[in-house]
């Protein structure tokens, strides 16, 4: 990737989705095309259910799939392709967490090297979970990425590394927080453990989590495919996350607040990890943390409309009440 343009850059008139039809994909699909962006969505499984235009791929090798990027206009690509992450933390599990981002990353790396017109735009997916368990550090853009360690470090660095070389003048790797969307299956555990009554903090409570919520997400998107004016992000790497990162234990008592519940006990250590594997989950999502913020955001001039975790999640939850 390179920070040089060699003329001034413009707003895609075609933007390709790989892994369009996830969660944030389906969200910012949608957005996109509201806005009048014409929407390609590659994936494995085609989905009756969305308004888009969806084109089969393997995510490994190049096929008919590659004509989606090669339309002669300003394309734009959004990869979000990869497994969810939620899943026991065995070593093949790992290995498939980092093979279902890595083999799309490098295709569509490939098959950008041989079009006609280059792309416009490349938004690139990774995670601020890169950082492992960060304790006390803010993690920044330029915060160094550590060697070695296991889970999502191992399975980001090598995913931001497949893109390195993506034949685009302006690419932009979002290092994602939590995004607070009311369809995530991650907000949506943790409201039902609340209504269970089973919504303390996790063991100490003190591991930071660093959020966003979903509008700000895409905003973030939409500025990365210089869809907003008045925010120019440059080519590198982007923290995702509002400059407000809270404690494990506040993240869980502002839960309960919003959806009107009484304390509860906290969850330790021991019994998060038996819950995990009854789950098949991995206990380190709630027992590891990042306190995270962007300086490129703010060097950029964006504002976040949500900036506070009570208000982000009295907007994200809505009238929810106890069921």
């Amino acid at each position: 990737m390179s920070d040089t343009v060699s003329s001034p850059r413009t707003p895609p008139r075609t933007v390709v989705i790989a892994g369009g039809n996830g969660g944030l994909g389906r969200r910012i699909a949608d957005d996109l095309a509201a806005r009048g962006i014409d929407i390609t969505i590659l994936t494995r499984s085609i989905d009756d259910r969305s308004p888009h235009r969806q084109v089969h791929w393997d995510g490994r090798s190049q096929g008919d799939w590659v004509a989606a990027l090669d339309t002669g206009a300003q394309t734009a690509v959004i990869n979000l392709a990869g497994r969810l992450v939620d899943c026991r933390p065995t070593a093949s599990n790992i290995a498939e967490l980092r093979r279902s981002r890595v083999e799309p990353t490098r295709a569509l790396v490939e098959a950008a090297r041989g079009l006609r017109t280059p792309l416009a735009h490349w938004v690139q997916a990774s995670t601020t979970a890169i950082w492992s368990d960060a304790g006390e550090t803010w993690c920044t853009e330029d915060t160094p990425v550590p060697d070695g360690l296991p889970q999502m470090t191992g399975v980001a660095a090598p995913w931001e590394a497949a893109a390195a070389d993506a034949p685009c003048d302006h690419v932009v790797v979002l290092r994602t927080s939590i995004v607070l969307d009311s369809g995530s299956p991650a907000l949506q555990r943790l409201t039902r453990l609340v209504r269970l009554g089973l919504g303390g903090r996790v063991s100490s409570g003190r591991q930071w989590v660093s959020w966003i919520h979903i509008d700000d997400w895409l905003a973030v998107v939409r500025a990365g495919l210089d869809l907003d004016p008045d925010v120019t992000l440059p080519s590198g790497v982007v923290v995702v996350a509002t400059d407000n990162p809270v404690r494990n234990a506040e993240l869980m008592a502002t839960l309960r607040a919003q959806l009107r519940r009484p304390a509860a006990p906290p969850t330790p250590k021991p019994l998060l990890q038996l819950g995990a594997v009854l789950l098949r989950s991995d206990a380190q999502l709630g027992l590891t943390g990042r306190r995270a913020r962007s300086t490129v955001l703010k060097n950029a001039g964006f504002r976040f409309a949500h900036p506070d975790l009570d208000g982000a999640l009295a907007d994200v939850l809505g009238a929810s009440t106890p069921n």
